[in-house]
């Protein structure tokens, strides 16, 4: 098995060409590590495998490697991982589609994916799927499994899922007085937990301890749009249905948490310090995030921890969070490449992945064992992200999702800080997003 960590930095417009359908002009983007692991002895049969991973990811992916090479006598995996971020990973996967020398499996969440899928830089693997004897249907939580469905064919398989959910400080919600959230908590209970734990605890003026921290993105609002009973697109998918009482209240509420009750740092702070550091230096009392941030939180934080689901209000509802493994069309190797995905979605592969404890196995039988519940290491309640599957539902899967979203998240962070209102920057959403739902 070959770690390859290319040492360059692609030019982006690469990426925006082929999420256009064309090809680019010609660039002085500079030469990049062949996919092809040409240096492989003769007798290898070569399987190329492309994933951006921090540190603690990329152990596993390699162990998944190993072991598959281990399985099949001959294959080598070159694993190659862009570690530098999600604009250098999306121009390498552009450079390397529209060179048509792209790693036979590459790693994507379901979000980024239709735009691929609609200039048909993925196969289907649909029939590869129906007659695997590794892998099924049944062995997958079905709202990761069907958010890889493009057009009737499956395209990729999860890997993993998570879920919103609200992390919180169990030290300071003792000093507080206030008992921990509870699976039922409602909106005005989250609200005044979070007002109580807002503090300035060293009497100068100042806050210095919030109540929540949060990212300031659609993908953070759109629960608490479905809690609310609102949704984003109509029931058959054709158009937008934002321009809502359901949608705006449940804007407004996020808005506010910030405009008004200011539980949440300002524009200043969370510049100064991101809410994450700010969890894991114990000076935040909760903070909404998925399960990517476990890993760091088991290294560094010096306080009690643990995860609750997202407070609701007329249902329970939060946001499907995946990374799935993706066969390119291009695929020098398309069948050792299947095998592959096959093999590191099964029990075996899952478990490896497991370990890092970063992610949620979508792999059933994986995440409802100790390898995903281990009761030795935090959260206490890993459990929640199995609970809350019943309300966990996906972002609309649109090839215009991209630029949908980065439009949304700029209004929804201008509301948050009390630039425009709510209402404002849901006419703004609704006046850019419909116009782009009919874009081909």
């Amino acid at each position: 098995m070959r770690l390859l960590r290319p040492p360059y930095r692609a030019a982006l417009a690469l990426s925006v060409a082929l999420a256009a359908g064309c090809a680019p002009a010609a660039t002085n983007t500079p030469a990049h590590t062949p996919m092809s692991p040409t240096a492989a002895p003769t007798t290898s049969r070569p399987v190329s495998w492309m994933v951006h991973a921090d540190p603690n990811e990329v152990v596993a992916f390699q162990k998944v490697a190993e072991a598959f090479e281990a399985r099949h006598p001959g294959v080598s995996v070159t694993l190659v991982n862009i570690a530098t971020g999600d604009a250098d990973y999306f121009a390498r996967l552009g450079s390397d589609l529209v060179a048509g020398t792209p790693a036979d499996v590459v790693y994507m969440d379901y979000r980024d994916a239709a735009r691929y899928y609609a200039n048909h830089a993925f196969q289907p693997i649909t029939a590869q799927f129906a007659a695997s004897d590794v892998i099924a249907a049944d062995d997958f939580y079905a709202p990761a499994l069907n958010a890889y469905q493009w057009e009737g064919d499956q395209m990729c398989i999860p890997i993993n899922m998570s879920s919103l959910v609200t992390y919180y400080n169990k030290d300071l919600f003792d000093a507080a007085g206030l008992a921990y959230p509870k699976a039922d908590w409602t909106w005005a209970d989250f609200l005044t937990t979070a007002q109580a734990l807002t503090q300035d605890t060293d009497g100068d003026g100042v806050v210095d301890q919030y109540g929540l921290g949060t990212a300031t993105q659609l993908i953070r609002v759109l629960p608490f749009i479905w809690q609310n009973g609102g949704d984003f697109l109509t029931a058959d998918g054709h158009d937008l249905a934002l321009d809502t009482p359901e949608a705006l209240q449940a804007l407004q509420f996020f808005v506010d948490l910030q405009a008004v009750h200011h539980v949440t740092p300002g524009r200043i702070e969370e510049e100064a310090q991101s809410s994450q550091d700010r969890f894991e230096n114990g000076t935040l009392g909760m903070f909404f995030q998925s399960r990517r941030v476990t890993v760091a939180l088991r290294a560094s934080a010096a306080f009690d921890w643990d995860v609750a689901p997202l407070p609701r209000q007329a249902q329970a509802a939060t946001i499907l969070h995946s990374d799935g493994l993706c066969l390119t069309s291009a695929a020098a190797q398309p069948e050792l490449g299947w095998q592959l995905i096959e093999f590191a979605n099964s029990v075996e592969g899952q478990q490896l992945m497991a370990a890092t404890g970063r992610t949620v196995p979508s792999n059933r039988a994986v995440a409802e064992s100790e390898y995903f519940l281990d009761p030795n290491v935090k959260p206490e309640h890993s459990r929640v992200w199995i609970d809350v599957i019943p309300g966990l539902r996906p972002a609309p899967v649109l090839a215009q999702w991209e630029e949908i979203a980065g439009r949304a998240d700029d209004e929804i962070e201008r509301a948050f800080y009390g630039d425009i209102t709510a209402q404002a920057a849901l006419d703004l959403i609704v006046a850019d997003a419909g116009p782009r739902l009919t874009e081909d």
